[in-house]
Order: structure tokens, then sequence, then C-alpha cells
């Protein structure tokens, strides 16, 4: 096989980033814009020497869970890669990759992932588009996405994910630049002014924000801006942002307000919300709700708790914590991030809240130093990367009755997941939850709880069943407690082991793990572990 070599292939699988993968006469492909279940001819555009990279030419025999993609561009755009999968399909895939991940990553080969709560709408959902500006071969001004895994702009106006009124707001700029003869940036020399268009909507309130980000100290002819966009219905916070640095990110520091108070607000369920241009929020309002909902449930508020929200932005989760509970608390390390965050507080008589500004790696650890400060429930709601090792290791010394775990990775929360399941958390619920339909992202609420002594189960132990027998001289202890330890890096205690030979039906030593009242109650052996132990057993062929 060689590169531009043309092949048949059947997709068989896929990768957590939506690529298909199937083989050409036994060498693996990866083949973007393929589903499992397509028959494809594909080009070769890149071999290794164990696998290669392919393109889709045709479609021979569609997937019978392939459909027609809504947009003309997704193809060319990638930001949904998987639209032209069924939505049911999307979920499945979605739940599959956590799952997956859970168990490569983290090592849980039995823990249950609960079906992905999907959206009953999966377009037009998202409540913040940003907008890259351009000109294109002929001297036209372009705006729309960039191409998967480049900076080319794809000149389209109507994301099928965006609210419609977005269209009419690109339209709006594009001819103010013409009238103004403002030129939109240029990123190879470093020239023009417009480089980007912010764009918020809120979705129960209808408010609209529009943000000019810009490689200039001022934004020429803003006034022109100002009156044309405010014609648009539901107008209410127009601004620039000042952004004249050789990056790729979007936003600069500085933010001039132009016209309205420079935001705009929305609801989360019954809370409240002010939203400026350099706020988090999450995208899909919806979708937010059922997860935050979802996240509040986990929690188990009655309150009386007091609650640590780590990577809390704007205060989006706290709130709907505070409703619930005594005392929460808030850490974020975007300064006018935490400014929102109690101005929605205050916006919503909530009291209950304090915020503070810094990096949740630093805070709750200084805190805790210093004041030893206590916590019933810590939510942490991280980055993609996950969470810092230093910020797991003082929610273990602080040792919380729950922590539950907002992800938008599944892959560094399989990794966190680990790391607190070994420090005696279990993992009780996981649940994947859809903000993101058409694409590969997914976001998953788990709930970890601390496992104490005091979670025990009551045994009967018959005496005179206590012998050993030959079957448990075939392994020592320590030697299941290595077989486990090396295959799934788990440690197992004697106890579990025991606890678990004794369900086979095994026997072990006489008086082994006794306990000396009346009635003894012993910690239960975690699911995972009893898996762990089952199969240990098996492979010394005692079972």
């Amino acid at each position: 096989m060689q590169k531009n070599d043309l092949v048949t292939v059947t997709i068989e699988d896929m990768t957590t980033e939506g690529e298909g993968i199937g083989k050409a006469d036994g060498f693996p492909l990866f083949i973007k814009d393929s589903i499992i279940g397509d028959q494809v001819r594909a080009k070769v555009m890149k071999l290794k020497k164990t696998y290669g990279y392919a393109r889709v030419e045709e479609v021979l025999v569609p997937s019978d869970d392939r459909v027609q993609p809504a947009c003309d561009v997704a193809r060319q755009c990638g930001g949904c890669q998987l639209q032209a999968m069924s939505y049911e399909k999307q979920l499945e895939f979605k739940r599959n990759k956590v799952k997956n991940n859970l168990r490569r990553i983290g090592g849980f080969q039995d823990i249950e992932v609960l079906p992905v709560i999907g959206m009953e709408q999966p377009w037009r959902y998202r409540n913040k588009t940003q907008v890259p500006f351009g000109m294109d071969k002929n001297g036209e001004i372009v705006a729309g996405f960039y191409a998967g895994r480049t900076h080319s702009i794809i000149n389209h106006e109507d994301c099928l994910l965006a609210p419609e009124i977005n269209t009419t707001i690109i339209q709006t700029v594009k001819a103010y630049m013409k009238q103004c003869k403002v030129m939109p940036y240029d990123e190879k020399n470093h020239r023009g002014i417009i480089r980007h268009v912010l764009i918020r909507q809120g979705y129960k309130t209808g408010e609209i924000m529009v943000c000019v980000v810009i490689n200039h100290k001022s934004l020429p002819g803003a006034d022109v801006l100002v009156e044309r966009l405010k014609q648009i219905s539901g107008m209410t916070s127009i601004s620039y942002n000042i952004n004249c640095e050789k990056t790729n990110v979007i936003l600069g520091e500085k933010v001039i307000h132009l016209y309205g108070p420079g935001y705009i607000t929305d609801y989360i369920g019954d809370v409240k919300y002010q939203i400026s241009p350099q706020s988090f929020f999450q995208v899909n309002p919806v979708q937010t709700e059922k997860l935050y909902a979802k996240a509040l449930e986990y929690a188990q508020l009655t309150g009386n708790e007091i609650v640590w929200d780590l990577y809390c932005g704007i205060g989006t989760i706290t709130l709907f914590l505070a409703q619930k509970a005594k005392m929460v608390y808030g850490v974020e390390i975007v300064p006018p991030a935490i400014e929102d965050a109690k101005k929605n507080a205050a916006l919503n008589h909530i009291q209950n809240a304090q915020f503070y500004v810094g990096r949740a790696e630093d805070i709750l650890p200084e805190k805790y130093k210093k004041e030893q400060v206590k916590a019933d429930v810590i939510v942490v709601d991280p980055p993609r990367k996950g969470c810092d090792q230093e910020l797991l290791q003082t929610i273990i010394q602080i040792q919380p009755k729950r922590v539950v775990y907002v992800s938008c990775d599944s892959a560094t929360l399989a990794r966190d997941l680990k790391y607190m399941n070994e420090q005696g958390y279990e993992i009780e619920k996981v649940q994947p939850v859809d903000m993101f339909a058409g694409s590969v992202h997914v976001e998953t609420v788990v709930l970890l709880s601390q496992q104490k002594p005091d979670d025990t189960i009551e045994i009967d132990l018959d005496l005179d069943e206590l012998d050993a027998t030959a079957a448990e001289t075939k392994a020592t202890y320590e030697e299941i407690k290595a077989y486990v330890w090396d295959k799934y890096h788990l440690k197992v205690s004697s106890l579990y082991i025991s606890q678990i030979k004794r369900k086979c039906g095994l026997e072990v030593g006489q008086n082994y793990n006794l306990s000396k009242s009346e009635n003894p109650k012993v910690p239960k052996c975690p699911p995972e572990k009893e898996a762990a132990i089952m199969d240990a057993l098996k492979h010394f062929q005692m079972i």
C-alpha cells in the first residue's frame, strides 16, 4: 500500500475523535467522515509503520446508522464530527466513549455508565458563537468557521447549531465594514482590524450581545455599527474587545462598552445570571439545566452542608447549590468571572455564597493548611486537562462525604477517578449528558462517596466451616493481591479476598478476620475489586 492508493474499506470501529477505523488487506486505516457499518472507497493520505490515514472518496454502501448531514459544509467545517450519524447512535457512541475511557484509563471494569441524557431538539442549541472574519482570494469579506485543523475560513453565515439571528448579525457587521472600509484581520501579516465577532443570546430572555474583537486600539466607525446593530430586536449589549497580540487566543483583556449595560441576563432554572463577553457560561442552556440538576441531585444537600465549588466560573453551579446548602464557597481564576459571580449572588438575593479569586489548586490547599477548612461536599468542574494532583490530594485530606465531579473530558476524568478511588472514594453513579449534539464531546457527572469503616454489612460466620481446604492452597492471599495489582492496578485486602472466597463457596482459615463483637460487621468489598478477585481465583483455578 502506498500514499494516494484507492482502497475499499468496511468501517468496523470509531476513535474517540469520531474517525472511522477499518482495514485494507489487514492494515488499519483511520478514515475521517466515516461511521461504523459504512463501506467506503478511500484515498490513502498518510502511512505509518503500523497504521495509516485515509480520506473518504465515496460511500459505497452506507451504514444503517448513516443520515444525510443537515449542514452543507459539515464535512469541510469539521466541527460536527458525527453529523452523518443518527442522533440515537451519537448518544450510544458517547456512552461507549465514557465507558471505554473509564475502563482503559481508570481501570474500572464493571462501572455502570448510565444512558446519555440527550436533547429533544439537537439543533440551534448554542447561546454563544465566535465567528472569525477574513478576506478571500477575490478580496471579499468572509465570515464563518475555520476548516478542521486549519485557520482557513469557510464562508458560512448560518450555522445550524446557532440561533438564526446570527446570520443577520454577521451580515450587518459585513455591511458596516464595507461602508466604513474597515478591513478584516489577516493572520499572516498581522494586519487588518476585525478578528472575530462574539455573539451571545439569552435562551429565556432573548437578550443579545455582540462583542467585536479587534486588532486595534479603537473601532473605526463604531457609531455606524452601533446604529445598525440596534435595529435588531433583542439587541442589549454592544462592545469591542482589544486583542493586538499574535495569538490563537480569541479575546484580549480589555473590553470597551459602546451600548447597553455590558452584559446580558439569562436563567438556568430559577437562578438569574449576568453574562459578560469574557464570562464562562455553558453554551447549551437547555442541557445545562439538566446537567446542573443532576449535580445538585448527586450532592444530596439537606440545608446543613458546607460545600466548595471549584472552577466555579460566574457561579453557575455555585448558586444552584446555594439554594439547598448551608454555605457554598466558589473558586475561579478569572477575576471578571468572580465579579460576575458576586453580582449574580446579589441579583438572586443569595447570601450563603462566598467567592475567591485564584487557582483552585492554590486556594483550597492554602485554606486547608492555614484555616483547616471543612467541606461536606466538594464539586469540581475543571477544564479539559482535569484536576491538579495537589488539589486532589487536598480533597482527600479534607475528606468530604461526597465529591461531585463534572467533566468535559472523560479521559482526564478517568485518570482523576482512578486516583480518588485508590484513596478510598467509591464511584456510585456515572451520568453522561449530551451538551454538544453532532460533535464527539460529552459532559459527565460522577458521584463519589467516601467509604469509611462504618459503611458495613452484617455477615454470619459458621466456625465449623472455616477450615482450610485444598483449593485455598492453590494461591496465597499475597499471590492473589499481586495478581490483582499487576493486572488491574487495584489494592485488595485479605478481608476482601476472604469475603469473595466465601461467596464462591471456598473456605477460609479458622477464625479468619472474625470480630470480637457479638454481631460482627466488616467493610463490603467494592464491585470492581470483587470482579478483580474473582478473576484471580479463576486464574489460579480455585473456582
